[in-house]
Formats: structure tokens, C-alpha cells, sequence
């Protein structure tokens, strides 16, 4: 087997989204993620900042939605947007989102006569936790744009404000990635994100330790869903650009999965037969992959920020009092829990802690009869 066999298939991928100097999320984590699997990027950032905001203080600057677009269009007089996949996530205005979604919608329509042969990933990034981190205004602008999209991945209280649902249980989830197929007529949807007690099938509190369900579907037809759940364990900790890492991840898992299968990579959104079982969706088999890598990642992460504050403890804090120590503990805290995804780039291909294969199952979820 040669160098490029062991990577992913040659995929050219763009992404558009955020950019930090300093740490891994949004297009510093999906660029590292894809390239490190064999993917050619080009990136338009959406902002420029020094660090990510779980720091609670940057510099830098939001990008323009005049420059954004005058960058796809550099692209496009040089013939250099043929891009089999586009990945969209964190953006910073109303104007700016419009513009990603013209892009979205010219790429997707110069694939009109080869369906499949282009597939846009959307993360909608609006808030989490019940708190929005966008301007409102935001919110109907991304209800316009995941109609052109092909898989959406929005986090638990994302999925809410889409969808219009209120996720307590997975009763209503299943509803809300129903009412995301009918209405907006996406293909694939994905929540992340959702901490459920697997006794009781209620949602539990973002700080209690347990599981995180990743509960996804690829719609029929007739846009009724395949719903089906991967369930692992979660860790009391705040790491900033997961969701981006999940993104990345599935744009090359998913792709590998569809392209097992010759004739689905030319249908339109890699949309599956309808005698295919939730969990045999290649929808589902990518998300397996995907959470199996991120777990091993975020739990060699949790081990090294859990010596780095030790350490921390007694050094760097020093003499600080006060406010002044707290905001210092603050920082190097969340300096500690950075992603370690460049450590860790074998995990990125085959997953293991201790030496043992990481690995997850995708279940199917019992819909009930209405």
C-alpha cells in the first residue's frame, strides 16, 4: 500500500470559517484536520482574531462579507474552485452569511449536471447552552441557508432554534431532525451535543458527567428519517473547537463511506436508498469513525491540561491576589485545555488509548407511531 492509499480519497475541500492565531478552532482545526488526512484545502477565514473567545479576551477583527466574496471570486477567475466538498461554520454577520450562502448555492449549482459530485457540510454556529453568541438577525438568515445544504450539524440548542422544537428527551429530538427533513428539505442532519441519561432518555445538565448521544439521520424519500444514536463518554471539561473537529472529521469519513458505494456518490446529497437501515447509513458509519478519533483526542487532552494545571498551580499563578489571580487562573486554565490535535495526529487515522482500538457502535432509535 503506498503513502496515498493510507490517507482519505483525494478531496478538495473549501472551508469558511473562523481563524485564531493561537489554538485549534474553526479553520485552524478543520485545515489541520483535513490536511493531516490527505485533503487539499483552501480556506476563507471569517474572522481573524488572536485566540478563541473561551479566553473572554481577543484582538483582531471580523472579516468582511465584501471580502470574503471577493476572495471565492480570486478563486473562480484563476479556475481554481472545482471543489468536490465545502465545509461552512462559525460567521461573524448577517451580510457575511449571506454571502457564504451564495457560494454554497453557486458551487452546489455548477454540480447540477453530475449530482453528487459536490456536497456541502453546514455547521449553523448561533450559541449554545440556551445563550445565542450571534445578532438575531443571523438566526433566519441560516434557516435560508441550510436549505441549500446537504448535511447540517448544529448543536443541541441550535437544533431548537431551527427546527422550532424544545429538546427535552429524545422523543422530541426525534421530532426536531423530522421537522428539519420536511421543512427545509436537508438530506442529512446531525445534533451534537446532547447529554442524555440513557436510563431515563431525559436530557441531563451540561455539568454532570455521563454520555453524550450524537443522534443523526438521512431522510427518505418522502423526508420521513433514519434516526439513528452513537452514544460515548463525555468529560466534565469545556474544549474549545470540537464541533469544528467533528466537521472536519466527517467530511472525510463520510466521503470514504460514500465512495464504497459507487452509485451513491452520484446522487444528490449522498442521499441513501430507502431500504437502508439506520445503521447502515454511511451517514452513520462516518459518525462512528468520527466520534472514535475526537474520543481518544479529547482524553489524551484532558490527561495533558490536567498535569499542565497542576503544574501551573504553583508557578505561573505566583503571587497574583485577588481578581488579578482568578482572570491569570482563568487564562491558563483555558490555555490548558487547548485541543493537543497535532499530538495526537495518529489518532486522527486509528484511534486507541493504552494501545486499544477505540470503538464505538451506531444504534438505531425506536420512532414511535403517530
Amino acid at each position: 500500500m503506498t503513502a496515498l492509499q493510507q490517507v482519505s480519497p483525494e478531496t478538495r475541500v473549501l472551508a469558511i470559517a473562523s481563524h485564531v492565531t493561537y489554538g485549534y478552532v474553526g479553520n485552524k482545526m478543520v485545515t489541520y484536520v483535513l490536511q493531516a488526512l490527505g485533503c487539499d484545502v483552501s480556506a476563507i477565514d471569517t474572522v481573524h482574531f488572536s485566540n478563541h473567545t473561551a479566553y473572554k479576551q481577543v484582538k483582531g477583527r471580523k472579516v468582511p462579507a465584501e471580502e470574503i466574496k471577493e476572495l471565492y471570486e480570486g478563486l473562480k477567475q484563476s479556475n481554481l474552485a472545482n471543489f468536490d466538498m465545502m465545509i461552512t461554520g462559525y460567521t461573524a454577520s448577517k451580510d457575511a452569511v449571506d454571502t457564504v450562502a451564495a457560494i454554497g448555492r453557486d458551487l452546489k449549482f455548477k454540480s447540477t449536471t453530475r449530482p453528487g459530485s459536490f456536497f456541502w457540510l453546514l455547521d449553523p454556529v448561533m450559541g449554545d447552552e440556551g445563550r445565542l453568541y450571534v445578532a438575531e438577525e443571523i438566526v433566519p438568515a441560516y434557516k435560508e441557508m441550510i436549505r441549500s445544504a446537504d448535511l447540517i450539524v448544529p448543536n443541541c440548542f441550535e437544533a431548537e432554534i431551527l427546527s422550532g422544537v424544545k429538546i427535552s428527551d429524545m422523543a422530541s429530538l426525534v421530532q426536531a431532525i423530522s421537522e428539519l427533513h420536511k421543512v427545509f428539505q436537508v438530506a442529512n442532519v446531525i445534533v451534537t451535543s446532547l447529554r442524555i441519561d440513557v436510563k431515563t432518555g431525559q436530557r441531563r445538565p451540561s455539568n454532570q458527567t455521563g454520555t453524550i448521544a450524537v443522534v443523526g439521520s438521512t431522510c427518505r424519500k418522502d423526508f420521513s428519517p433514519r434516526i439513528f444514536q452513537v452514544t460515548v463518554p463525555s468529560l466534565p471539561i469545556f474544549f474549545s473547537g470540537t464541533g469544528d473537529m467533528f466537521a472536519g472529521l466527517m467530511v472525510v469519513r463520510l466521503r470514504e463511506a460514500v465512495l464504497e458505494l459507487p452509485e451513491l456518490s452520484k446522487v444528490a446529497s449522498w442521499q441513501s436508498a430507502d431500504d437502508v437501515v439506520a445503521t447502515d447509513l454511511p451517514l452513520a458509519k462516518a459518525t462512528v469513525k468520527t466520534l472514535e478519533s475526537m474520543h481518544a483526542i479529547l482524553m489524551n487532552t484532558a490527561k495533558a491540561r490536567e498535569e499542565e494545571i497542576a503544574a501551573m498551580k504553583q508557578s505561573e499563578v505566583g503571587s497574583a491576589e485577588g481578581e488579578d489571580a482568578e482572570k491569570k487562573y482563568h487564562l491558563l486554565q483555558t490555555r490548558a485545555s487547548e485541543v493537543r490535535v497535532v499530538r495526537c495526529v495518529e489518532d486522527l487515522k486509528t484511534p486507541k488509548l493504552e494501545g486499544v482500538r477505540v470503538k464505538f457502535k451506531a444504534e438505531a432509535v425506536e420512532m414511535s407511531e403517530e
